[in-house]
């Protein structure tokens, strides 16, 4: 059972850095973008007509792959009073509680996007400029809340795999 817990957080540390590679790639041609828009507005004095929904789009690209990036490695914020104030056993269950609460949230934004992403141009999920679609990236925002939630379930597993011990997944003070 353990082994299965390893294997399923690697394939989601492959899948988030996969999603980190294409957001990086995003990442450049926002800045591209971001250079074109200036240089057309300040040095040509021509703006770009909907460059900002490019834009926009181009990092809710970005934003997605950070979350699960973020989720793999550590990278949002937690701060543990409780530890400060209780002792090794409170802080073990309070971990179970949080991964159970922090997945059952997560997994609900997951499912929220998904839902909103379906209804799509007939509920004017589209840029205000250019009407780009906004469904292919409710989508990415979803399945990136799902590695999140996915990513908090195997880290409860493994942590209940090594509850009378050292969780590996656990943040270090």
């Amino acid at each position: 059972m353990s082994s299965f817990w390893a294997k399923a957080d690697k394939g989601l540390g492959f899948l988030s850095g996969l999603l980190a590679f294409f957001g990086s790639i995003f990442l450049v041609f926002l800045v591209a973008v971001t250079v074109v828009a200036v240089f057309a507005r300040y040095f040509l004095n021509d703006p770009i007509f909907g460059i900002e929904d490019v834009s926009s789009m181009i990092l809710t690209v970005v934003v997605a792959a950070s979350i699960a990036y973020g989720a793999r490695h550590g990278a949002h914020v937690s701060v543990n009073l409780v530890g400060l104030f209780a002792g090794r056993r409170v802080t073990r269950l309070t971990d179970v509680l949080v991964r159970v609460l922090g997945a059952i949230v997560v997994g609900g934004a997951a499912y929220a996007l998904f839902v909103k992403g379906s209804c799509g141009f007939r509920c004017g999920a589209f840029t205000p400029n250019i009407e780009i679609m906004h469904q292919p990236f409710y989508y990415a925002l979803s399945i990136a809340m799902a590695l999140y939630a996915l990513q908090l379930v195997v880290h409860l597993a493994i942590g209940l795999a090594h509850f009378g011990g050292e969780d590996p997944n656990e943040i270090s003070d």
